[in-house]
C-alpha cells in the first residue's frame, strides 16, 4: 500500500470544467482568458481538502503534520465530514488483500485532451478494479457518478499509470459529499470508458482547444465565466419571451412544458445580465438609460449591550430568545418612535447601501465612486 502527493493546477481543459467544454467547446478558450476568481466558498473546500489528504494519509500510515491551525476555515463539521470520507476509504480498501492507494494523484490524460491533467483526490487499484473518488464539499448541488466526465477523465489518467501494471477490467467512480450525505457510486467496464475516450471525449477536446465548434447553452453554463454576456445562452432564454402576453389558457402543454423547463434558467441568466452590467458599470461603463445608485439598507446597532441596558432602564425586556429585538420589534416595544429615538439613536447607524443599476428615471442621486471611497475612509 503507498501514497503519493502531488500539488493541485489547473488546465485550460480541466477535468473539473469538463461538463462545460464537453457540451459548449468553444467555451474554453474564452474562459481560459478570464482570471480565476477565489470564492470564499472555494476558500473553504480547499481547506477541507487538505484535511482531508492528511486524515487519509494518516490511515495509510504516512507521518504528515496536521494543518488544522493553518487552515483559513475550520470548524466541526469540517472534522467530521472528513472523518467520514477517511472512513470510507477504509471501507473501500478493506474489501482487498493488497491495494494501491493514491492520495492527490496528479493524473495525465492528454492522450485524449490536449495537455489535459487534472488531481484525483483517491485512487485505488487492486485486482482488476480501479476506483476513483472524489471528495466534494459544496452542499449546494448534489453531484452524481453516473457518467460524470470528471470523473471519467480522471480514470483515464489512472489507467494510463497502471493499465500496463494491471489488468483493469472495471472502473469504479465515487462523489462522496458529505455535508449533504450524497454518496454517489457508479461502474462501468473499461472498454466502455475507451470507448468514450476515443469517440467523443478526444474529437471535442480537440475542437475545444483550438476554440472551434458550436456554442451551446443549458446546464453547463452555471460556472462558465462569460455566461453573463453569451449570446447563446441569451437566444436560449429568450426564446420563451415570445409568449409574455399571451394568456396560458391558449398556450398548448408542450408550450407549458417548455417554459417550466426553462423558468429556472431564465431568472438565473437575468441575474447574471444584471450583476455583469453593474460591475461593468462600477468600472465606468454607461448603459443607455440606467444609471448606478446607492441601495437601500436597514438600520443596524452599533452596541448591543448598550441598547439592552437602556432598554432595561426605562423598564423593558430587550430580548426576544436568543438574541436583541431588531428596531423595528424595539419601536413597538418601546412604543412608538419618538421613545425610541429618545433613548437609542446614539446606538444606531445606517450602513451605507451596495451600489445598484436603476433606470435614469430614479430620484435618488448618482453613485460616485470616488465619494463613496472616501466616505469609506
Amino acid at each position: 500500500m503507498a501514497a503519493r502527493h502531488n500539488q493541485r493546477a489547473h488546465a485550460i481543459l480541466s477535468a473539473s470544467a469538463s461538463f462545460r467544454w464537453l457540451n459548449c467547446t468553444p467555451s474554453a478558450k474564452l474562459n481560459a482568458e478570464i482570471p480565476d476568481v477565489t470564492t470564499e466558498y472555494a476558500r473553504e473546500g480547499t481547506c477541507a481538502h487538505e484535511l482531508a489528504e492528511f486524515k487519509v494519509n494518516q490511515l495509510l500510515g504516512i507521518r504528515t503534520d496536521n494543518p488544522t491551525e493553518n487552515l483559513d476555515y475550520y470548524d466541526q463539521e469540517m472534522e467530521d465530514c472528513t472523518d467520514s470520507y477517511a472512513q470510507y476509504i477504509s471501507e473501500v480498501i478493506s474489501k482487498y488483500s493488497n491495494p494501491i492507494v493514491m492520495v492527490e494523484q496528479r493524473l495525465d490524460f492528454s492522450r485524449y485532451v490536449p495537455d489535459g491533467f487534472g488531481t484525483g483526490d483517491c485512487i485505488i487499484v487492486a485486482d482488476d478494479v480501479l476506483t476513483v473518488i472524489d471528495f466534494k464539499y459544496g452542499k449546494g448541488v448534489a453531484v452524481e457518478a453516473e457518467h460524470n466526465p470528471q470523473m471519467m477523465l480522471y480514470a483515464l489518467g489512472a489507467l494510463e499509470m497502471f493499465s500496463i501494471l494491471y489488468d483493469i477490467n472495471e472502473i469504479q467512480m465515487v462523489i462522496f459529499q458529505p455535508r449533504i450525505e450524497n454518496i454517489s457510486e457508479f461502474s462501468m467496464p473499461v472498454s466502455d470508458l475507451l470507448d468514450w475516450a476515443e469517440n467523443e471525449l478526444k474529437p471535442k477536446a480537440e475542437l475545444a482547444a483550438k476554440g472551434e465548434g458550436e456554442f451551446c447553452a443549458g446546464e453547463h453554463c452555471r460556472f462558465c465565466k462569460v455566461k453573463a454576456a453569451c449570446r447563446k445562452r441569451a437566444e436560449y432564454n429568450l426564446a420563451i419571451a415570445k409568449y409574455d402576453f399571451a394568456p396560458p389558457d391558449m398556450l398548448q402543454d408542450i408550450e407549458i412544458a417548455m417554459i417550466l423547463e426553462r423558468a429556472d434558467s431564465l431568472t438565473a441568466w437575468a441575474a447574471d445580465v444584471k450583476e455583469y452590467a453593474l460591475s461593468e458599470a462600477l468600472k465606468g461603463r454607461k448603459w443607455n438609460g440606467y444609471k448606478v445608485v446607492e441601495g437601500r439598507s436597514n438600520r443596524k446597532y452599533t452596541d448591543e449591550k448598550a441598547v439592552a441596558s437602556a432598554v432595561k432602564a426605562a423598564g423593558k425586556d430587550p430580548y426576544s430568545e436568543p438574541k436583541i429585538l431588531g428596531i423595528t420589534e424595539m419601536t413597538k416595544l418601546l412604543g412608538g418612535k419618538k421613545k425610541f429615538e429618545e433613548l437609542l439613536s446614539k446606538y444606531v447607524y445606517k450602513p451605507q447601501g451596495k451600489p445598484t443599476l436603476v433606470p435614469v428615471s430614479d430620484k435618488r442621486k448618482e453613485w460616485s465612486a470616488a465619494e463613496n471611497d472616501f466616505q469609506e475612509e
